[in-house]
């Protein structure tokens, strides 16, 4: 195995695979994401991604810094991103690969529906508040496009245990 470094944290990894091939991949930070609802409205964040360069729309979250778990990095994220924090501790409701074949990453992915205002939004980042059929509508138009934060949002709508009011 060859490892080279090309940023913080993040390796190219080459592998033998077989006889003769070489196999490449990346070895990058595990990412958390945050669901969260306020108000019955799920609290979405669009911001320009550069290497699509375009406006992207999404859930707050990000990759775990070192000394953090992905708990405590959705909650960051979530205040840092919104000005928003929650109030209760956020369940976990799912771990993923996002690209088993080319990345050795996983994203943990939370919920929370117990928010208070504290501050800003992060520079640079817009709020928005939307019920399930708006973001289906951005899903279906390739606005909301990660499929890490479409993972989460489909499976949390099959989880009746987090979105009931008891």
């Amino acid at each position: 195995m060859n490892k080279q470094k090309l940023f913080d944290r993040i390796f190219l990894i080459k592998k033998k695979f077989g006889q003769k091939e070489d196999y490449f991949y990346l070895k990058v930070p595990k990412a958390a994401i945050i669901v969260p609802i306020y108000k019955k409205k799920f609290l979405v964040v669009s911001q320009k991604r550069i290497p699509l360069n375009k406006v992207t729309y999404e859930f707050p979250g990000g990759l775990v810094d070192r000394g953090n778990n992905a708990e405590k990095t959705a909650l960051i994220e979530l205040e840092e991103e919104t000005g928003f924090k929650a109030i209760d501790r956020p369940k976990k409701i799912l771990e993923l690969f996002p690209d088993a074949g080319r990345l050795d990453s996983t994203y943990e992915c939370f919920f929370v529906n117990k928010l208070r205002k504290v501050g800003k939004p992060e520079r640079g980042i817009k709020l928005h508040f939307y019920n399930k059929k708006k973001i289906l509508s951005l899903i279906k138009r390739k606005k909301f496009s990660h499929a890490c934060h479409i993972s989460a949002f489909l499976f949390l709508m099959t989880q009746n245990k987090y979105l009931s009011d008891k």
